[in-house]
């Protein structure tokens, strides 16, 4: 009888992990054809690149406000969508900055990425209040940054950056712990626990990606 819980936590973090891998391999799919193709540049040329940041902004405020009571295809197809549009503006990055470059940071990110998951899935301590402590400095974070778009200081970006990258780290440990004690106490509808999952993982992947990325990467000349 021991044994269930713990099969079907382990089953939801397995889930949890395939399916953010399959959310990041559409974005990737996604953000090369749309730079090597000459979408990115029709999208820029037409002003479109705002409406996608909106409805990226629209998405994540659906899928999080009404997670709990949407069916689980529709909580799989938001979450998907996501992915696909988040590709279509992460194509930038290909016009900004050198394909080795990418692809080396990806792998970093991944290890860092990994190492933070590990650690908060292994730890027994309770992280809901640093979890607290890290969302409102991230919500801090992202008024600098909307104020820095009026103001420009380059250094602002770099300090901004570098909080956000470690912030980052913790807040994936503080994720993973928190889908852990969702698979283990049911929280979540174990019919979709592991969609919930792969969005958080996702973002936090996502934005360690971004930030090592400014911090590190290689531009283009």
């Amino acid at each position: 009888m021991e044994q269930e819980p713990i099969v079907n936590m382990n089953n939801i973090i397995s889930k949890t992990f395939l399916w953010m891998f399959l959310g990041l391999l559409a974005t990737g799919a996604v953000s090369v054809y749309t730079y090597y193709s000459g979408l990115l540049f029709n999208i820029i040329l037409s002003g479109g690149m705002s409406v996608l940041l909106i409805t990226e902004l629209v998405v994540v405020f659906v899928f999080s406000l009404f997670f709990r009571k949407l069916p689980p295809t529709a909580a799989a197809i938001l979450y998907f969508v996501y992915s696909v549009i988040n590709g279509v503006s992460l194509s930038v990055i290909f016009a900004c900055f050198e394909i080795t470059s990418i692809a080396i940071v990806f792998f970093v990110a991944a290890a860092i990425f990994g190492i933070m998951a590990f650690l908060g899935y292994t730890t027994n301590r309770d992280l809901s209040k640093f979890g607290s402590i890290c969302m409102c400095i991230l919500l801090g974070g992202i008024i600098v940054s909307f104020i820095n778009l009026f103001l420009g200081n380059s250094m602002i970006n770099i300090i901004v950056d570098w909080v956000m990258l470690i912030l980052f780290f913790g807040i994936t440990a503080y994720d993973m712990n928190k889908i852990k004690s969702y698979a283990q106490s049911g929280m979540v509808d174990p019919e979709k626990a592991h969609i919930y999952g792969a969005m958080e993982l996702y973002l936090d992947f996502i934005n360690i990606f971004i930030r090592v990325l400014e911090i590190f990467g290689k531009r283009r000349d």
